[in-house]
């Protein structure tokens, strides 16, 4: 490549510094860096044409500043030399260094110089070692990374607030910036939109209520609170007031507001990509009760259901709103039952053409489910005329129906009980077994009665079962202190129901407060007549016979 002594080289020197590194010593700080290089340039009579630096840049990518416009000289032919401190200054992603080593800087020729690592592209018995020295700086860098994520996750585990600014509502506490704290100034702001939205209106119509109503956005109440607010909408005063959707979206669907560290929604799948994947809010990992919500959890979870069932849900160009959709289930398989046009003459009221099908034979046919069809209309009535008998009854005589509510509960749920409870023991008893198990083959492989391989093959087998076991066994405990529950569980029911009675309409946001599920059954000709049974199941009780 370059051979003989009489080339004069006009050498860039290259220095970079990143929190890649960890705690840097003193050795390897910039100032360092440039002086040994300078002083080794001086020392072999060359010409130094330009510094180069990257203070504060990762080593994985090559998107400096600084080695971009080396980059951009050397094709230029201004630098036919270059020095670095070492191999991991250039970089630590050991395919893309290759390249500029073994391809770009011959190509240029260009004769590159890693002092530390006793590199030197002149001499090919140093070349030889460089792919390795590349690999190990890359292998330092993703040991680095894997440390830095260990340690966040550790922290986020432990409901610390790990954020470079606190979500929209909250402040830092001054005396813990790993806690949050409810910003009055904003919270009530939070406390409207989903106010909003419990009252069934869209992103997009809550999203226009903030802006008309010149309500400062969540970036820029953030931008103010740093004292950039001024610099951040210089020449576009405007735009502090405009919300988008994404910021109403991102509220109405973080559980912050619930109390709750929500972590990993947008993660980098691997540490050589900048792209952050998508996560549904539902695959959050939640860190629970880590601060004072400002909304209420079970808000919080109408406001969820709301905003997929609009999701979900089919709006018809026509203007019918699905407000039934998630709720409506067949009685007879257990999928949705989606909304459809009927196949009939135009009528003035959009929900006069609308019929609900099994979405199983919608999909499948009669392999799977009948059609179990259902006019919209029909279900709004009954439904409506359901919700005010029970709120008129409620009004009325409340302890009255509080104890029919739980004659009902108390019947229905002393078999369920039984039945729970006997899976209960049956579960603690193959869990004892299990830890005797485990005890024997422990004992089996102290005295070499078994291998090794298939001591791990039994343990792993046993550990899972044993998860699966304590899994049950918490699931079914909840399900019997909520079986148990029946005095609590009518009174419930009976106050809510009490704030509905006169409705003369129905909405999604009040059938997801009050409403589990409705089941409809398949229609039946009785005396000549079309039957068709629907089950209502409310919140707390179920189906009221």
């Amino acid at each position: 490549m370059f051979t003989g002594t009489d080339t004069i080289y006009n050498t860039a020197i290259y220095c970079r510094l990143s929190k890649d590194d960890g705690k840097i010593a003193e050795s390897s700080s910039i100032d360092t860096q440039r002086e040994m290089l300078t002083q080794y340039v001086k020392s072999q009579g060359w010409k130094l044409y330009s510094e180069y630096i990257d203070d504060g840049y990762t080593g994985l990518n090559f998107n400096r500043p600084n080695f971009q416009r080396m980059i951009s000289d050397i094709k230029d032919g201004k630098i036919n030399c270059v020095i670095t401190k070492d191999l991991s200054r250039l970089g630590r992603n050991y395919l893309d260094c290759g390249a500029y080593i073994e391809i770009f800087f011959p190509e240029n020729r260009v004769r590159y110089l890693a002092l530390n690592d006793g590199v030197d592209t002149l001499n090919a018995a140093t070349a030889d070692f460089t792919p390795f020295r590349n690999i190990l700086n890359e292998l330092y860098l993703k040991d680095v990374s894997k440390k830095v994520k260990s340690a966040k996750k550790t922290r986020f585990l432990q409901g610390k607030f790990l954020g470079t600014s606190a979500p929209y509502g909250y402040i830092k506490n001054p005396d813990n910036k790993h806690q949050l704290i409810v910003d009055e100034r904003t919270a009530h702001i939070v406390k409207r939109i989903f106010q909003y939205a419990k009252d069934g209106l869209g992103i997009s119509k809550i999203r226009q209520i903030m802006t008309d109503e010149k309500i400062l956005r969540p970036g820029a109440t953030v931008f103010h609170k740093n004292g950039n607010y001024e610099r951040f909408f210089e020449g576009k005063e405007e735009n502090r007031f405009i919300w988008s959707n994404n910021s109403v979206r991102g509220i109405l669907r973080n559980p912050v507001y619930a109390g709750h560290l929500a972590g990993y929604k947008r993660p980098i799948p691997s540490m050589k990509s900048t792209k952050r994947l998508s996560v549904l809010p539902e695959d959050y990992q939640i860190v629970r009760d880590t601060h004072e919500a400002i909304i209420p959890q079970e808000e919080f979870d109408l406001v969820q259901r709301l905003i997929t069932s609009r999701r979900k849900g089919e709006m018809y160009s026509s203007g019918y709103d699905n407000i039934f959709s998630g709720l409506i289930k067949c009685a007879d398989c257990g999928y949705a039952m989606s909304a459809a046009p009927a196949h009939r003459t135009k009528r003035p009221d959009i929900i006069d053409c609308i019929v609900y099908q099994c979405n199983n034979y919608r999909t499948l046919g009669t392999t799977a489910c009948t059609k179990h069809s259902l006019e919209a209309r029909s279900l709004h009535n009954e439904v409506l005329a359901d919700i005010n008998r029970h709120a008129k009854l409620a009004l009325k005589d409340d302890k009255k129906l509080i104890q029919r509510i739980e004659s009902r509960l108390n019947a229905n749920s002393k078999s369920e009980i039984k039945t729970l409870e006997s899976e209960l023991r049956s579960a603690n008893t193959r869990l004892a077994e299990l830890d005797r198990l485990f005890a024997r083959l422990y004992e089996d492989r102290v005295a070499d009665k078994i291998s090794e391989r298939n001591y791990e093959a039994m343990s792993k087998r046993y550990e899972q079962e044993q998860t699966q076991l304590d899994g049950r066994i918490a699931d079914i405990s909840r399900q019997l202190t909520e079986a148990k529950q029946t005095s609590s569980n009518a009174a419930s029911f009976v106050g809510l129901i009490k704030d509905y009675a006169g409705i003369e309409t129905l909405t999604a946001a009040l059938l997801n407060t009050l409403i589990d599920r409705i089941t409809a059954s398949e229609v039946e000709i009785v005396g000549g007549e079309r039957v068709q049974t629907l089950k209502i199941y409310y919140k707390f009780i179920g189906c009221i016979a």
